[in-house]
């Protein structure tokens, strides 16, 4: 069979598109990925960014689920120091309860946003502090087994939502092996220290009751195309609109200014972010796609559809599924 593949939908709100469009093109995505054979669709919580529409997690999620009928959906992830516990898990045992056995929940501890709206958030530098027994507080609502004498999650309690870390460090690997939960690295933008990282994870692995044995998702982005020429020149119009949006948002898009940028030391540093890359025609990008699943250790990819066009990136996540061999 072949290795479990899904995908990381960021939500992006296009040149000249709005969050409406944006969130019709994740249905679309959502639904064509169903129809494909990918395990799950997931969404990152972001803030205060003009490009991402996936802030308010949850009802995205909701309102996915209710265009879909089998496909798991989650939050990659929901970042937890900017909620309490127990409102998390109310909005996820609300949503394990409208969709039985298509929920995931997957955490981080990142801000997700910028120190202005971290403010805004009412949140601090060292929210962040807490994350572990934020997670384990969390568990147990979903469990039923409240760490607080008297306080449960309704909806939520016994749903036992599935909690996956997510990580771009040493951090959250240490964090899953000792809670015994499945890791999910970002090496989709933060590449550095995947290898350290899973090796960490499943050498520290502990069993637990949702896991017997280290699970490893890795991410990468991916472009398909039906021809290699086709693929580089979206990835070329995406690497520019990724480092315009990092460097020089609010002002109007040029694509001789993005290309300066791109070779500026700043623009150098943005690419290097995404290492990890697949792009090509079919054949390429699936062979990329395996070769990197056997560089990661891992036993789930989850790919960010990186064309500029939602469009184009549902033919991408078609194209992948044919070559990596997945089906419905």
């Amino acid at each position: 069979m072949a290795l479990p593949l899904s995908i990381l939908d960021l939500a992006y709100i296009r040149e000249g598109g709005t969050a409406s469009d944006s969130l019709a093109a994740s249905v679309a995505l959502a639904q064509r990925a169903e129809e494909l054979g990918y395990r799950r669709v997931w969404y990152a919580e972001h803030h205060n960014m003009r490009y991402i529409a996936s802030s308010a997690t949850s009802v995205v999620i909701a309102h996915v689920a209710a265009h879909t009928r089998t496909i798991r959906l989650g939050s990659g992830g929901v970042m937890l120091p900017n909620h309490s516990p127990l409102t998390i898990a109310e909005q996820f045992g609300t949503l394990e309860t409208l969709h039985p056995g298509r929920i995931d929940l997957g955490l981080g501890r990142a801000p997700g946003s910028d120190q202005q709206t971290m403010r805004a958030l009412r949140r601090t530098p060292t929210s962040s502090d807490a994350f572990p027994q934020d997670v384990l507080e969390l568990q147990g609502y979903l469990t039923g087994e409240s760490r607080i004498p008297g306080v449960h999650a309704i909806p939520g309690k016994g749903t036992n939502v599935p909690l996956y870390i997510l990580g771009s460090s040493l951090f959250g690997a240490q964090l899953a092996a000792a809670l015994g939960l499945p890791y999910a690295f970002a090496s989709h933008f933060a590449p550095d220290a995947l290898e350290e990282a899973v090796a960490l994870y499943r050498r520290e692995f502990k069993p637990s009751s949702q896991l017997d044995r280290p699970y490893v998702m890795a991410a990468l982005s991916v472009i398909a195309a039906d021809t290699t020429e086709e693929a580089r020149e979206q990835q070329l119009a995406a690497l520019r609109l990724r480092v315009h949006n990092f460097l020089a948002a609010g002002r109007p898009y040029d694509e001789q200014e993005a290309d300066m940028l791109l070779a500026s030391p700043a623009g150098r540093q943005i690419g290097r972010m995404t290492k990890y890359f697949a792009v090509g025609d079919p054949a390429e990008a699936a062979a990329y796609v395996s070769e990197f699943a056997e560089h990661a250790q891992a036993d789930e990819l989850i790919v960010s559809l990186a064309s500029p066009d939602a469009k184009a990136s549902i033919r991408s996540a078609e194209l992948l599924a044919e070559a990596h061999g997945l089906s419905a």
